[in-house]
């Protein structure tokens, strides 16, 4: 009996993660995950938190084969424009 908490902790982990799982792509989680944003856009604007920014660049770790390519592309506009 003393580790039953240890077992609902990780129970409630799991049925919490799933839950987001599922959430995440109806209507209703969407515009949850968007209303969370705008919030935390509004909060860095009002009080200039500035570590709630985003990288601008987070989206080529993320995708690494679309950047590869585009700095090719990139590469071969300027041998272009020479």
């Amino acid at each position: 009996m003393d580790y039953l908490w240890i077992y609902t902790s990780i129970a409630g982990a799991l049925l919490g993660a799933a839950s987001l799982m599922y959430i995440k792509t109806t209507k209703i989680g969407i515009w949850g995950y968007s209303l969370f944003d705008k919030v935390l856009d509004f909060i860095r604007d009002r009080y200039g938190i500035t570590w709630l920014d985003q990288d601008p660049y987070a989206w080529k770790k993320a995708y690494p084969e679309i950047s590869s390519k585009l700095d090719e592309l990139e590469a071969q506009i300027k041998e272009l424009q020479k």
